[in-house]
C-alpha cells in the first residue's frame, strides 16, 4: 500500500488538540514540540524567572505521561515514570552537539 503522502512532499503537521482545561478555563501554552524530520523541534514561551520550574514541568509531564502509557497497557506507573526517568538521565549526562536550539515565543 502507498503512503497517501509524497515522500518528497512536505506533510502537514499533525498538531495535537487544545486540553479541555484550557479551552473551558482560558491559560498560556508554554511548551509545543514537534517531531520533524527525525529530529526534536520545540517552541516555548520562558516564563519563569527561575528556571528550577522548568524541572518541576517536566517531571509534571513525565507522571502524566506515565499515567497515559499505563493506561493504553495496564502496566505500572512508577515502571513507566522509571524508564522515563532512566531515559532523562542518560539524555542530560549525554547533551547533543548543540544546545538551546528551542524558538522563544512571546
Amino acid at each position: 500500500m502507498s503512503s497517501p503522502f509524497d515522500q518528497n512532499a512536505p506533510r502537514p503537521f499533525e498538531a495535537l488538540q487544545i486540553p479541555d482545561a484550557a479551552l473551558e478555563h482560558g491559560g498560556v501554552e508554554i511548551l509545543r514540540c514537534g517531531v520533524v524530520n527525525e529530529g526534536l523541534h520545540v517552541t516555548m514561551r520562558p516564563v519563569f524567572e527561575d528556571t528550577q520550574m522548568w524541572g518541576r514541568v517536566l517531571a509534571d509531564i513525565a507522571f502524566q505521561l506515565a499515567g497515559v502509557y499505563a493506561q493504553q497497557t495496564k502496566g505500572r506507573p512508577a515502571d513507566v515514570v522509571a524508564s522515563i526517568r532512566a531515559a532523562f538521565d542518560h539524555e542530560m549526562n549525554n547533551p547533543p552537539g548543540e544546545l538551546g536550539t528551542a524558538n522563544p515565543s512571546t
